[in-house]
């Protein structure tokens, strides 16, 4: 009996979790009841309690859910967005198209968020110990580019001069700082790094929609990794909108271009065996 019990407590033990607590009858959430839940909070506040473990409050909730809108889309030339297309296209049901392009979400594809917050942390540390915005900035950002490279991720745009919702986002922190929700310093941070940029390269280097919404994550006390998961929470919305459109279409087995564009050849003439 004794060793029974021992197992049983072996294997509770072994999948402990602070998070849900499940009995007949009985789904708490972080100590809240379901029922209590539903109707009650929005899907944000929900995300924000499972990985936080207490409830945001109302001015936290809006910074963090304009996060999610933000982040949801940006056209079927991203490459998850277009993964997404082509998987439905080859038969793969939405949860296989979800799940093929929420894996290209990496550190080229999806990470820039994360490695924004990891690069305001690196300036942050260094202003903790009392070195001013401007000399923290540009300590903070020659020690990111030794570890990381010459990319600084959250700066500038590929196709946007000015990123609208970079804009509005920022919008947003600033009315959060004055009405003391937030404390403003990785928002002064970023624009620190944005100032040094286009002193650098002689003409402005805006922030976009992954350096605006690292400022609202790290605002938000949320540590650099989750940056990236939460925004392949929001992206995930993108996603599945693509490949169910796709899955209206009578295409099959779509392609990175067109059939119609041919692509460049680099290798040998035609040759052949002797």
């Amino acid at each position: 009996m004794t060793q029974a019990f021992d197992a049983a407590k072996l294997a509770a033990d072994y999948w402990s979790t602070s998070i849900i607590d499940i009995h007949p009858g009985s789904i708490n959430v972080r100590g809240f009841p379901i029922q209590e839940l539903i109707g009650n909070i929005g899907f944000p506040q929900m995300i924000w309690l499972m990985l936080r473990g207490e409830l945001p409050n109302a001015a936290q909730a809006r910074l963090f859910e304009a996060t999610l809108v933000a982040s949801v889309d940006h056209g079927p030339h991203a490459p998850s967005i277009a993964i997404s297309r082509m998987a439905t296209s080859c038969g793969l049901p939405l949860n296989g198209a979800m799940a093929s392009a929420l894996n290209a979400l990496d550190d080229n594809h999806g990470g820039a968020g994360q490695q924004a917050v990891e690069l305001y942390d690196v300036i942050d540390a260094r202003m903790q110990t009392g070195s001013t915005l401007e000399n923290a900035v540009e300590q903070g950002v020659a020690a990111f580019i030794e570890a990381n490279g010459k990319y600084l991720p959250g700066f500038g745009h590929r196709f946007h001069p000015v990123d609208p919702r970079a804009t509005r986002l920022l919008a947003m922190v600033d009315e959060s700082v004055e009405q003391h929700h937030i404390s403003g310093r990785y928002a002064a941070i970023a624009r620190g790094v944005e100032a040094l940029l286009k002193q650098r390269k002689n003409k402005p280097v805006p922030m976009n929609i992954d350096g605006a919404t690292a400022v609202i994550y790290a605002e938000l006390g949320f540590a650099p990794e989750l940056a990236r998961g939460v925004f392949c929470l929001s992206r995930a919305v993108g996603i599945l909108s693509h490949a169910w459109e796709q899955r209206g279409r009578s295409e099959r087995n779509k392609g990175p271009m067109p059939r119609q564009m041919a692509y460049t050849y680099t290798g040998e003439a035609e040759r052949h065996l002797p």
